[in-house]
This record gives C-alpha cells, structure tokens and sequence, in this order.
C-alpha cells in the first residue's frame, strides 16, 4: 500500500514544475535515481517510531525513500522557496510530512520536533561542516545522524589517528559518536554532477555524553593541537600549557597531534580543566 494519497509525479518532472535548477550558492546537487535514495534511507538503520528531520530536501527524492521507512514523522527544513513550494505538493499527499521554511543553521531542531529524532540528510556542501558541528554540541537529541558529505568531508571524520586526514573534525565526531562510513556516492550520481565525489557517514551519539563546558574545552585544545600540526604538541600547545600540561597528562611532548587517539585527547582535555585550562 502506498504511503500517499496519490502517486507523486517524477522527480525530474517536480524539477521542472517548480523551477529547481540546482543553485550553487546554496550547494545544491539533487539525487533522482529512486534506487539509491532506498540504499540511503536504508542505511540509516532502523527508523521505526523516530521523527526523522532532513535537511535540503529539494525535489524531494530522499523525502520520499524515508516516508517509505517506519519512521513516525519526517521533517524537512528548507531555506530555498522554490523547493520548499515543491516539497510542500508532497506534503499534501501524506500526513507524514512537515516543513520547515528557514536557515538550518538557524533551526534549534530539539526545540521544534519531539523526541525520539533522528536526521538523515544530503548535506548542502557549504554549510555541511558547521551543521555537523553544532549537531554534535547537542548529540544527545539525537539517536543517530546519517549524513551526506563530500568525499573528502567524510574522510576526515571517518579518519584513524596517523593518516593525513585526521584533524579537530576526527576527534569531536569519534569522541562523541560512534561514526562509520555507509557508501561512496559517484559525482555522477547527482543532478548535476557536482566536481567531487560524495560519502554517507552515519552517526550513532555515546549513551554517556560530556557536559558542554567539556565539548568547548576540547574544541580549544584540538584548534591548538591540529592549528599547527607540524609542530611537536610542547609547541602547538604552549599558550594551553605546553609541556607542563603534556606532562600532567602522561603524554610525550615531542609527538605530534595526528599521533594522538581520541582517548589521549580527551586525557588531555581534562587535564587542562584540572589545570584551571
């Protein structure tokens, strides 16, 4: 039985109804291809009972493989009127969908949809990073996050210590998450191909959460830590401690930051807290 009222018309027809040329100032690259839109809703895991909130739906492809899911409710938030006009004749064929007109850099997603969430979402490239961060900030409002990047996005928070992509992004994400790469998704894929390929990372938030004065101290230290990685840590950390505080933390001031795992970060963050840091 289908989950709407009516058959939605084809996604590259909705793109013509409503004017959605991708916009390049807003990132946009669209998925049409219905099987890999199912693969992505998919590896989101179980979404049974969850309000499900996307981001940048567009025409509203990935709108439709998540309303297919058991997810109670889903969400769209969507700053660009003409997608917001197309994904709104969506939403009169169910009573599964909600949208959001606004910034979701702006949007205090715990405020406006109930618990229990999830977000599932082809992440506009431009503004990929800074959502990823703050969602992070508030990880525990969440029971999974299943994001989209560029390619070279998702390696860096996917990353192992001693690589090249390892940085300040690899250390919050694994420190508050548990993050596993689903699948590479080809610049062919998306309408139009944009100049790099994409991965979908997905998210799953640590049962046991920092405080907030813990997440700020850490996001300090990795800035210094990763702001000058050449540098041995006795360095890059002078103006945090340098070798008093490596010492304090039982850490080698003559490593570098890319050696470091999550673990020894989060040694020395609170080491620096007990330090007055």
């Amino acid at each position: 039985m289908s989950v709407f009222s009516a058959t939605p018309p084809p996604l590259r027809d909705i793109i013509t109804s409503f004017n959605l040329r991708a916009d390049k100032s807003l990132g946009q690259h669209f998925l049409l291809e219905p099987g890999l839109l199912g693969r992505i809703a998919a590896a989101a895991g179980d979404l049974a009972g969850l309000n499900v909130v996307e981001i940048g739906p567009g025409p509203g492809g990935l709108t439709r493989a998540l309303l297919e899911t058991q997810a109670a409710h889903v969400t769209a938030i969507e700053y660009d009127p003409r997608a917001v006009a197309a994904i709104t004749a969506l939403a009169s064929l169910t009573d599964r969908l909600t949208i959001i007109q606004g910034d979701a850099l702006q949007v205090d997603i715990p405020t406006a949809i109930p618990a229990p969430r999830a977000i599932v979402a082809n992440l506009p490239y431009n503004i990929g990073t800074p959502l990823l961060v703050r969602w992070l900030h508030e990880a525990a409002a969440y029971r999974s996050m299943t994001l989209m990047f560029q390619q070279e996005v998702a390696e860096r928070i996917a990353a192992a210590p001693a690589t090249s992509a390892y940085g300040r992004i690899s250390v919050l994400s694994q420190w508050l998450c548990e993050v596993d790469m689903q699948m590479h998704i080809p610049a062919s894929a998306f309408a139009p191909p944009p100049k790099v390929d994409s991965a979908l990372v997905r998210l799953v938030p640590r049962a046991v959460q920092p405080l907030l004065a813990e997440i700020r101290a850490m996001e300090r230290l990795t800035a210094a830590a990763f702001g000058q990685r050449r540098k041995m840590l006795r360095g890059s950390l002078k103006g945090l401690g340098g070798t008093a505080l490596l010492d304090a933390a039982s850490i080698d001031p003559s490593r570098r930051a890319e050696t470091l795992h999550v673990a020894e970060f989060e040694t020395l963050m609170r080491a620096m807290l007990a330090r007055g840091g």
